[in-house]
């Protein structure tokens, strides 16, 4: 590999890529700009600048793994959520914008002042950061199964000098043992095993426990969270659960018969019912 300079190698990175124009270019500058660990804006300023041998080659070898459908967060190690900087591996979920809307209505529906909040099946971290960055003054408990998903939680939380956040290991309600909380979210996996959405090529490289429920009931993890969360909640307090597209229904039903009042979905920007909320 000889050098090049950053103009040649961001038309060649969008070549391969091969997706519409626009997004083409836009992997292959983020791209480029985490090898040189430099702003996008300085491959647009700077497009004659020379780009070394190493550098390019490892340039060359991301816009290959691009191409075959690996996601850009896996290839950067970053996913931006809430306006936060999350680091993102293959043993967490990559946050969607979806979860967004799970944000906002626990901001809503929790105390403007001092709460307890546990986000159960944290992954990254992103909800229960996102959470502690907008409301300092609540006590947040993130859980997870998955040893490798809360080291990169515990990594964000960290990195960003996030206070108030407890991580622990276990499934679901099991690590709250006997407390209670005002607010319970959960984006638990609801994708069904025979969901033809998980032939996506990018779904490939995310890990399948945050996809799809053990035994591949696509309802199963959600039915668990309906079913335990009033042991763990304050008398008013709230469950909010991120689910599928076409799921609503179900889960409003799962919620009105484990006693919860209130209950409601939400729509995201698409229009499709994304989280449902309950009132203990």
């Amino acid at each position: 590999m000889t050098a090049a300079s950053i103009a040649t190698l961001l038309a060649a990175g969008a070549r391969t890529l091969a997706g519409p124009a626009a997004s083409a270019r836009l992997d292959a500058e983020l791209l480029l700009a985490h090898v040189l660990a430099t702003p996008r804006a300085r491959l647009k300023s700077h497009p004659e600048a020379v780009v070394e041998p190493p550098a390019a080659a490892s340039f060359l070898a991301l816009v290959g793994r691009r191409a075959a459908g690996e996601p850009l967060a896996y290839l950067t190690g970053r996913r931006e959520f809430w306006s936060l900087e999350l680091a993102v591996t293959p043993a967490v979920l990559i946050p969607r914008p979806e979860t967004d809307l799970l944000v906002e209505r626990a901001l809503i529906l929790g105390p403007a002042g001092a709460a307890r909040a546990a986000d159960l099946g944290t992954g990254c971290g992103a909800i229960a950061l996102a959470l502690a960055r907008e409301r300092p003054g609540w006590r947040i408990v993130a859980t997870d199964v998955s040893a490798a998903a809360l080291a990169v939680a515990r990594a964000n939380a960290a990195a960003l000098g996030a206070t108030g956040i407890e991580f622990l290991a276990g499934s679901w309600f099991e690590p709250l043992a006997a407390a209670r909380f005002d607010l319970l979210v959960s984006n638990p996996p609801y994708v069904a095993a025979d969901d033809p959405a998980l032939e996506a090529p990018a779904l490939a490289f995310e890990p399948p426990v945050a996809l799809t429920p053990p035994g591949g009931d696509a309802l199963a993890a959600l039915r668990i969270l309906a079913r335990g969360a009033a042991a763990h909640l304050e008398p008013g307090g709230w469950l909010l659960l991120e689910h599928g597209a076409g799921q609503g229904a179900q889960v409003r039903a799962e919620l009105v018969a484990a006693g919860f009042a209130h209950v409601r979905s939400h729509r995201d920007l698409a229009g499709h019912e994304r989280m449902t909320e309950g009132r203990r």
